[in-house]
């Protein structure tokens, strides 16, 4: 989140097309990560975005992701100038569309067990190559894929280390990232208990744990068959 702040000459701040530059990250993965509150920033009065260098370089060095190096201004190279940074909310709009055009099913399965993860892959393997299969193991990492290429199918555990899945899914809300996405959440909690702690976004389907790879497979079976038919 963010707030209007005024901004100093001297305050060594980048836009968040320059903290994408220097993580090496997409522009909407930034702007998740901002939501998320995993990058603090302030808002100019113009209604920009700036994001404290150092909080960038910080995210740099404990994930070890890096893009264009910084210079001693503080600022990546500059875009041209039909890049130049626009409002917020084009960049979000541009980068929501989901399902653009024919081609397999991208389904993002967010969970921590490796075990789990593999058995999920084998359960689906009968729907290749209708399927493309990625996977993220925290909510963290789920925002860091769904900045680069929002899937048409988010399958997600709401108890992940970190960032949980109740978390994600909230920043994903409030940056609109959902609509259009189907969203299976798997989770131990009831309903009751969900709703105690802020509950899930309306258009998400819940499933109890535990539940079965293969149960997982054929809920992918029906969305692929309304995909087809659609």
């Amino acid at each position: 989140m963010s707030q209007v702040i005024p901004l100093g000459p001297g305050a060594r701040m980048l836009t968040t097309r320059e903290a994408a530059q220097r993580l090496g990250v997409s522009l909407r993965t930034v702007q998740l990560w901002v939501e998320a509150d995993i990058l603090p920033a302030a808002r100019t009065p113009g209604g920009h975005r700036r994001i404290p260098h150092n909080a960038v370089e910080a995210l740099a060095l404990s994930t070890g992701l890096g893009g264009e190096l910084q210079g001693r201004s503080g600022r990546a190279s500059r875009p041209s100038s039909h890049e130049a940074e626009a409002p917020e909310e084009r960049h979000q709009a541009k980068h929501a569309s989901v399902g653009a055009g024919p081609g397999p099913l991208d389904v993002l399965l967010v969970a921590d067990n490796p075990i789990w993860q593999v058995r999920c892959e084998q359960a689906l393997a009968p729907f290749l190559p209708n399927i493309q299969l990625r996977f993220a193991e925290t909510g963290y990492l789920a925002l860091l894929q769904i900045g680069q290429k929002v899937p048409d199918l988010l399958i997600t555990n709401l108890e992940l280390p970190g960032m949980d899945g109740l978390a994600m899914l909230r920043t994903l809300e409030r940056c609109e990232s959902i609509a259009g996405m189907r969203i299976l959440a798997l989770s131990h909690l009831d309903e009751a208990e969900l709703r105690r702690r802020g509950g899930l976004p309306a258009s998400v389907e819940l499933t109890q744990l535990p539940v079965s790879p293969e149960g997982v497979a054929v809920r992918v079976g029906r969305w692929l068959l309304h995909q087809r038919v659609s």
